[in-house]
């Protein structure tokens, strides 16, 4: 079955990546080894964070963070509402509970004022996320939650910054993403970026089944395994392509930024859609270019309509081959959470309205401006509607 004519992502891969690939073959070394190491190095340098520990995926390192970090049974932890459901899911490993924060649909990241209700009483940690790109309002979780962890989930936040400053190097440990809609991919794949040079100790220990080596101790023999620990380790032949995925990668978030500035000015007379929010004083990572469709107010009272329009645009764009995908989901109003917490839409309804809303447009950097103009076209052709 063939795709769409103009899928929503395709990652970029070229000759040096292909041969990258092969290097692991021929040394044999194939689990963990040098290729991630390299890796590692090049990814800190990147972000201008002091040390970087690669994992199995964003989702295990999330997870190997909080871990980490002593985050445990009877620890309350925020997480924004609207984010993927790996988030949560990562507060749950640990034991701790998570409290969901509503977020603003203007921006679709963590709303202070549901920070402040979320952190009343106390929490162990924070965990905004710079969601499709955009940096989270960090200044905000320090200042309303003073004295929690936060661990960023940078997923989506390879070349976000803040003040020039690189996002998931601002909190205790700060979590990306190398899933293939990312700015680089290794296919499957994660990068924890750790304040505390003891803390990145603990989490490489735990990502491999908690071991640790013993100076002085022969080589074949096994080291101690003072941690609980989990298999969470990259192979080489991710460590390796991910070392030529970092070396375009400021290339790619070029062409990214240029083609989502090219959205913005085609698209700004279309006064029934909300584009995406950039960034005051910082750099947006153009992970994702997410809209709002909001021929009505973007609210509780017209969340279905708007669900429904959404649907019929999303049908109408693909009809003529162009892939898109809702935003991200609601977590808090997901089937498990949603029955195991009774949670209901009101309690987070700025992300319930974003989950039913929100709609992303191809954005990779092989897209051509042609393929962008077709995707333009099919936006205005389409009549919204505008029934309360």
């Amino acid at each position: 079955m063939s795709g769409p004519r103009i899928p929503l992502a395709r990652p970029v891969f070229d000759d040096d990546d292909r041969a990258a690939l092969l290097a692991p073959l021929e040394t044999g070394w194939v689990v963990q080894g040098p290729h991630v190491a390299a890796f590692e190095a090049a990814f800190a340098a990147y972000t201008g964070a002091p040390r970087a520990a690669a994992c199995s995926s964003a989702t295990t390192g999330l997870h190997l963070a909080l871990a980490a970090l002593g985050v445990g049974p009877g620890d309350r932890v925020v997480v924004p509402a609207l984010t993927w459901v790996a988030t949560a899911n990562a507060v749950l490993y640990c034991g701790a509970t998570p409290v969901f924060a509503d977020v603003d649909v203007a921006t679709f990241n963590l709303a202070p004022d549901a920070l402040a209700r979320a952190a009343r009483g106390g929490v162990k940690a924070v965990m905004p996320v710079h969601l499709f790109g955009l940096p989270a309002d960090l200044d905000a979780v320090a200042a309303l939650a003073p004295g929690a962890l936060v661990v960023e989930d940078a997923a989506c936040g390879l070349d976000a910054r803040v003040g020039g400053r690189h996002v998931g190097t601002f909190g205790d440990a700060g979590v990306f993403s190398f899933h293939p809609r990312k700015a680089v991919t290794t296919g499957e794949g994660g990068m924890v970026l750790a304040a505390d040079p003891a803390v990145d100790a603990r989490l490489r220990a735990q990502r491999s089944h908690g071991g640790v080596g013993v100076p002085g101790r022969a080589p074949f023999l096994m080291g101690d395994f003072p941690h609980l620990g989990f298999n969470y380790r990259m192979t080489d032949f991710q460590g390796a392509l991910g070392v030529t995925q970092m070396a375009k990668a400021a290339r790619l978030h070029a062409r990214r930024a240029a083609l989502a500035a090219r959205y913005n000015a085609l698209l700004a007379d279309v006064d029934w859609l909300g584009l995406p929010a950039e960034p005051a004083g910082g750099v947006h990572g153009w992970q994702a270019y997410v809209c709002l469709y909001r021929p009505q107010a973007p609210d509780l009272a017209h969340v279905d309509a708007l669900h429904a329009g959404r649907n019929r645009l999303m049908a109408h764009l693909g009809a003529l081959g162009i892939e898109t995908r809702p935003g991200t989901h609601a977590v808090h109003m997901l089937d498990f959470y949603r029955e195991s917490m009774g949670l209901c839409a009101e309690d987070c309804p700025g992300a319930w309205v974003a989950d039913r809303a929100s709609f992303a447009l191809p954005l990779f950097p092989t897209l051509t401006e042609a393929e962008q103009d077709e995707v333009v076209a099919a936006i205005r052709a389409f009549e919204p509607g505008r029934a309360a």
